[in-house]
C-alpha cells in the first residue's frame, strides 16, 4: 500500500517508516521538519535500502495534503505529525492547539477531499488522565491533566464523531504508552531539540557527557520508590504496532481503539539503573520538584491488541536501553553529528 506517514521523519515515525518498507508498503512522508532533521531519509535509506518518498509540507496546509495524497495515489494515512511535550504544552496551550487538533481537523478534510479513507491516528495514554487504577484497559474513563493530553484527547473526541456520521471509514486510535529505545543499527534514534522531555533521552545524553545530572521530577510519588512508573515500549514494537493495525482493521470500516504498551510498569529509577547496567557508565541525577500535569503511575492492559491486532510488544528492557546507548554512543549529538 501506498501510506501517508504524517511526521515520518519523527522519531516514531522514521522507525515505522522502516518497518512499512521492510513489510513491502511505500511511506510517503509529509513533514514541516519543525522537531525533525532531513538527514533522517538517508538513514532510512541506509538502513532498507530504499529511498522514501519525501514532501516537505505542514499539516495545517491542506492544499499541500491533497496534492501529495493525489499524486502518490494514497490508500491510508498514518497521522504522526504533532507537538508531545507534556511542559512546553502548558506553556503554549494554544500551539498545541493549533497545530494537534486544528492539523488533524485540516488531514481529514483534505483525507475527505482526496478519497482516502483509512486513518491510523497517533494517540496518546495521557487520554486516560489520572487513571482510578492500573493496568489501564480501552474502556476506561479518558481525561487529561495537560494541553497536550487535552489535544489528542480532543482529536479522539473529533474523529469518534467524524467516524460516526462516515460510517464507511476506517480510523484507529492507538493509545501509545511511553516509546524508547532505537532501531538496532544505531543509525536512528530520538533526537530531541533542545532539553529533551522525555526520560530515555535525557538519560542517554547523561551518560554520553551532554549534560551534566539527569532531573527527576519527584521522589514522593505513592510508588515503589517515590518515582513515576511508567509503561515502556521498544519504539519498533511500536512500529509494529501500527503495520497490524492497518493489517487487521485499516480497510475495516469502524472506529477501532488500542493500547501499544508491554503491560509492565518501570519507574524511573529502575530505568537509571537498567540504562547503567546497558551503557557502564554511570548516570547521575538530582531529585527536583513534580512537573505539572504529572501522574504517579501508568501502564497498559495491552490484551485487546493481543487478541484482535495479533501484536505483542517483544522486545525487552534491556534491548530498549542496549538500543538507545548504541544510537547515543554513535550519534554522541544526534543528527548533527552526521
Amino acid at each position: 500500500m501506498n501510506i501517508l506517514v504524517t511526521g515520518g521523519m519523527g522519531y516514531i515515525g522514521s522507525h515505522t517508516c522502516i518497518q512499512l518498507i521492510e513489510a513491502g508498503h511505500t511511506p510517503i512522508i509529509f513533514d514541516n521538519l519543525y522537531n525533525s532533521n532531513a538527514k533522517v531519509l538517508d538513514r532510512i535509506q541506509q538502513v532498507t535500502g530504499t529511498a522514501p518518498q519525501f514532501v516537505k509540507g505542514d499539516i495545517r496546509d491542506k492544499d499541500a495534503l491533497v496534492k501529495a495524497m493525489t499524486e502518490h495515489k494514497v490508500d491510508s494515512v498514518i497521522h504522526f505529525a504533532g507537538l508531545k511535550a507534556v511542559g512546553e504544552s502548558v506553556e503554549k496551550p494554544l500551539e498545541y492547539y493549533d497545530n494537534n487538533v486544528n492539523g488533524t481537523l485540516v488531514l481529514v478534510d483534505a483525507m475527505r477531499a482526496s478519497d482516502v479513507h483509512s486513518l491510523v491516528f497517533s494517540s496518546s495514554a495521557t487520554v486516560y488522565g489520572d487513571p482510578a487504577s492500573v493496568p489501564i484497559t480501552e474502556d476506561f474513563p479518558t481525561s487529561a491533566t495537560n494541553p497536550y493530553g487535552r489535544s489528542k484527547l480532543m482529536v479522539e473526541e473529533c474523529l469518534t464523531d467524524f467516524q460516526k456520521a462516515n460510517p464507511d471509514w476506517s480510523i484507529t486510535l492507538l493509545r501509545y504508552f511511553n516509546p524508547v529505545g532505537s532501531h538496532q543499527s544505531g543509525l536512528l534514534g530520538e533526537d530531541p531539540n533542545g532539553i529533551p522531555n522525555n526520560l530515555m533521552p535525557f538519560i542517554s545524553q547523561v551518560a554520553v557527557g551532554r549534560r551534566e545530572a539527569l532531573s527527576v521530577f519527584g521522589n514522593d510519588y505513592n510508588t515503589p520508590d517515590g518515582t513515576g512508573v511508567r509503561d515502556y515500549i521498544h519504539v519498533l514494537d511500536l512500529a509494529d504496532g501500527h503495520l497490524s493495525a492497518l493489517d487487521k482493521v485499516g480497510s475495516t470500516p469502524g472506529l477501532h481503539v488500542y493500547n501499544l504498551g508491554t503491560g509492565n510498569g518501570s519507574s524511573v529509577l529502575d530505568m537509571v539503573k537498567a540504562f547503567e547496567q546497558a551503557s557502564g557508565k554511570s548516570v547521575p541525577y538530582t531529585i527536583v520538584e513534580r512537573r505539572a500535569g504529572d501522574i504517579a503511575e501508568c501502564w497498559a492492559d495491552p490484551k485487546k491488541a493481543t487478541k484482535e491486532l495479533e501484536w505483542t510488544a517483544t522486545r525487552t528492557l534491556q534491548d530498549m536501553t542496549e538500543d538507545t546507548w548504541r544510537w547515543q554512543s554513535q550519534n554522541p549529538n544526534g543528527y548533527s553529528d552526521a
